[in-house]
C-alpha cells in the first residue's frame, strides 16, 4: 500500500514544464479595438488639430492597408502558437547593433544586506559559496522539473523562460546575434554542469558536480580561494570579457579574429557559453544600506567590464565587502523569471541563517582550470579601446536607488488601491511636476498566460491620469475633486493592465502590422511616420521606461530607452517601496535623483488625499 500511495503521490506532483503544450496560443486582437485604444493613447500629446489629423490617418489605415496587413497577421498566427515570439526576439534584442551590455542588460542589487549579510570585508568567498550553492540547488530542482509552476489566479503561466536562466549565452553575429541554450532537464539528457569564474582579467572554470554529487559550500570555497589566491599573487589577465561590451558587429568581428588566432580560443568561448552561469569576483567595495542601494546598483550594472561576461544570461557578482549583485543579458528572459529564482534561493538562505550547516568535509576534487586565450597585440589594443569607450559611456550614467519607508503595500491595499497603479500614477504626477508636461510611459505587462508569452506595453500616461495630475497642481481644486479624478485614473489603469495581460493590448499588434508590411516589401504605412506615433512613445520612444519588479526583496534596473528619458523600476513590499531610477547626467533636463525625491513626496500626497477626503 505504502509504495502504491507513494507512486500515486509522485505522479500527482506537477512537473515544471508539464502544461507547456496545453497553453493557449497568443491571440491577435481585433483591429478596430487596437486602433481605438491607440487613438486614445495619443490624446495627451496632441492639440485638437493634430489629433484630428491623426484620427484621419488611423481611419484611412483601418479601411485600407491596415485591414490587409491584419489579415496577413491572422494568417501568420494560424501556423504559429506565438506569432510574435521570433519577431520580438529579433527586433527587440538580437538585431540591435549598439552595445547591448550597456543599453539593454539588466542588473540588480542583492538584498542580503537586509538580513544575514551586512557589508563586511573578508566575507566575499564565504558568502559567494553559500549563494552559489543555493543557486545550484535551484538548477537541480529545475532539471528535475520540481520548480513550482507559477499561476495568475487559476491560470497556469508559461514557464519556458526558466529554461533560459542557466546554460545560456548570446553569441554576436555580423548582422544578427544568436542565442545558445544548452539547458536540459534530467528527462531530456545530459546538461553542462561547470561554472566560469572571472577574476582580475582572468577566466577559470570548474565543475559543480563531482562523482555525481553537487559540490558543497566548503568545496566551492576551496575552488574560489584557489582562483583568488592565484589572481592576487600573479599579474592580471588580459580582461578579454570586456569585449562583450562592444557594439555587436564589432564584437562579432573581433570574436571571428580571436578564433582564427587559435582554435583553442573557440573551445574556451564555447566553455563560457555552455557554463551554468558566470561568477564574478569583483574587487570593489560598494557602500550600501537597506535604504540606499545606489552604489551596488551602479557597480552591478556598470562596474568593471573585465569581470562580467555581458552576453551571459546570468552573472552572479560578489564584491570584496560581501555585497552582491546580478547582471543579465535581457534577450533570453524577462526579470520576473530571474527574481523568482533569486527569491526562492534567498528563502532557503534565510532558513539557514545565511550559514552552511552541513559537513565541512572537502573531497579531493580537480582544481579549477584556467581558460588561457591566445591573444596578440591587436586584441590587447581592442580590449584597451573597448574599456575606454565603456568607461566614458557609463561615467555619464546617473542612478538613484532608494527605499521609500513611510509605507508600502499593506497601507495602500488598506485604502483599497492597487499598489502597482498607485506607483504608476505617482510617477505620472512626479514627471508632470518635474517637467511641466505629461510623460509618455511604457509599463511592462506580462502575457505569460499564453504559450511563450513575454510582455505587452501598458501606456500609463492616459487622459484620465493627466486630468488628475492637473487637478493636483490646481490650487482651486478641492480634495474631493482630486480624489474623484484619481479613482477614475486608477480604474482606467487597472482596466488597461487586465486587457494587456489577456492579450488585448495594442503595441505588439501594431508592431506586428509594421513587420508584416516590411516583410512584404511594402512602404511604411503613414500611421507609423505620423509625428503622433513617436510623440506618444511608439517605435521605442517612451520617455519613461518602467516595470514593477514584483513584491519581493529583489529588484533591478536597465538604462533609459531614450536619451532624454528615465529607466524606472520598483519593488513593492509590505512596509516600503524600493525605487531604482536611471538617467543620463549629460542630459540637462533629466535627473534620476530629483525624480525620485519628487516621487516620494507624491506618494505622501496621494495617501494624504485618501485620508483628507474621508474626513
Amino acid at each position: 500500500v505504502c509504495n502504491m500511495e507513494k507512486q500515486v503521490l509522485e505522479s500527482s506532483e506537477e512537473r515544471t514544464f508539464q502544461y507547456q503544450d496545453s497553453l493557449p496560443p497568443l491571440p491577435v486582437p481585433p483591429l478596430d479595438e487596437s486602433l481605438s485604444k491607440y487613438l486614445d493613447s495619443v490624446k495627451p500629446f496632441l492639440n485638437q488639430e493634430e489629433y484630428q489629423r491623426t484620427e484621419e490617418i488611423v481611419k484611412k489605415f483601418e479601411n485600407g492597408i491596415g485591414r490587409e496587413l491584419h489579415q496577413k497577421l491572422l494568417e501568420r498566427a494560424k501556423t504559429r502558437r506565438n506569432w510574435l515570439e521570433e519577431w520580438w526576439l529579433n527586433v527587440a534584442y538580437l538585431d540591435l547593433r549598439i552595445s547591448t551590455q550597456i543599453n539593454c542588460n539588466m542588473g540588480g542589487p542583492g538584498p542580503y544586506i537586509e538580513h544575514y549579510w551586512p557589508p563586511k570585508e573578508g566575507t566575499q568567498i564565504e558568502r559567494a559559496c553559500i549563494n552559489i550553492w543555493h543557486t545550484l540547488k535551484y538548477w537541480e530542482l529545475l532539471r528535475a522539473e520540481k520548480v513550482p509552476i507559477e499561476r495568475s489566479g487559476n491560470a497556469v503561466l508559461d514557464m519556458s523562460q526558466f529554461r533560459m536562466l542557466f546554460n545560456t549565452c548570446k553569441v554576436p553575429g555580423l548582422t544578427r546575434d544568436s542565442l545558445c541554450n544548452y539547458f536540459k532537464t534530467v528527462a531530456e539528457g545530459e546538461c553542462p554542469s561547470h561554472l566560469v569564474v572571472l577574476c582580475r582579467g582572468r577566466v577559470f572554470a570548474f565543475d559543480a558536480i563531482h562523482e555525481g554529487n553537487m559540490l558543497t559550500p566548503p568545496e566551492i570555497s576551496r575552488q574560489l580561494t584557489y582562483i583568488q589566491k592565484r589572481c592576487h599573487s600573479e599579474p592580471d589577465g588580459p580582461g578579454l570579457s570586456a569585449l562583450t561590451s562592444n557594439e555587436r558587429t564589432k564584437w562579432a568581428e573581433i570574436r571571428e579574429y580571436l578564433i582564427s588566432l587559435d582554435p583553442k580560443n573557440l573551445t574556451h568561448l564555447e566553455k563560457i557559453q555552455q557554463s551554468l552561469f558566470v561568477v564574478s569576483l569583483d574587487d570593489a567595495s560598494p557602500h550600501a544600506t537597506p535604504e540606499d542601494y545606489t552604489e551596488i546598483m551602479r557597480l552591478g550594472l556598470a562596474g568593471d567590464p573585465t569581470v562580467r561576461w555581458g552576453d551571459k544570461s546570468y552573472n552572479s557578482i560578489f564584491f570584496s565587502n560581501g555585497t552582491s549583485s546580478a547582471f543579465c543579458d535581457h534577450s533570453p528572459f524577462d526579470a520576473m523569471a530571474l527574481i523568482t529564482m533569486l527569491s526562492s534561493a534567498e528563502q532557503k538562505m534565510i532558513e539557514n541563517e545565511g550559514k552552511w550547516k552541513g559537513s565541512d568535509k572537502v573531497r579531493d576534487i580537480p582544481w579549477p582550470e584556467e581558460l588561457v586565450f591566445t591573444v596578440d597585440q591587436k586584441i590587447i589594443d581592442e580590449i584597451g579601446r573597448t574599456k575606454e569607450m565603456y568607461y566614458e559611456k557609463v561615467s555619464d550614467l546617473q542612478l538613484a536607488c532608494y527605499a521609500f519607508t513611510s509605507f508600502g503595500k499593506a497601507l495602500i491595499k488598506k485604502r483599497k488601491l492597487h499598489p502597482d497603479t498607485f506607483v504608476q500614477l505617482a510617477l505620472q504626477l512626479a514627471y508632470y511636476k518635474c517637467h511641466g508636461r505629461p510623460g509618455c510611459c511604457y509599463e511592462t505587462a506580462m502575457t505569460r498566460r499564453f504559450y511563450h508569452g513575454r510582455t505587452e506595453t501598458i501606456r500609463p500616461c492616459t487622459m484620465e491620469a493627466v486630468q488628475w495630475c492637473k487637478s493636483m497642481l490646481d490650487h482651486s481644486a478641492s480634495s474631493y475633486e482630486r480624489l474623484q479624478l484619481m479613482h477614475v485614473a486608477f480604474a482606467k489603469h487597472n482596466r488597461m493592465r487586465k486587457d494587456c495581460e489577456n492579450g488585448r493590448g495594442f503595441d505588439r499588434h501594431l508592431l506586428g502590422l509594421l513587420l508584416i508590411a516590411q516583410e512584404q516589401g511594402l512602404p511604411v504605412p503613414e500611421l507609423f511616420v505620423d509625428p503622433a506615433f513617436t510623440a506618444s512613445g511608439g517605435g521605442g520612444n517612451f520617455v519613461l521606461s518602467t516595470s514593477l519588479t514584483g513584491y519581493t526583496r529583489f529588484s533591478g534596473c536597465t538604462l533609459p530607452m531614450v536619451y532624454h528619458g528615465y529607466g524606472f523600476f520598483y519593488a513593492i513590499r509590505d512596509d516600503r517601496i524600493v525605487v531604482l531610477c536611471s538617467s543620463w547626467k549629460s542630459c540637462p533636463e533629466t535627473s534620476a535623483e530629483v525624480l525620485c525625491r519628487t516621487l516620494f513626496q507624491c506618494f505622501q500626497d496621494m495617501l494624504q488625499l485618501t485620508v483628507t477626503a474621508q474626513l
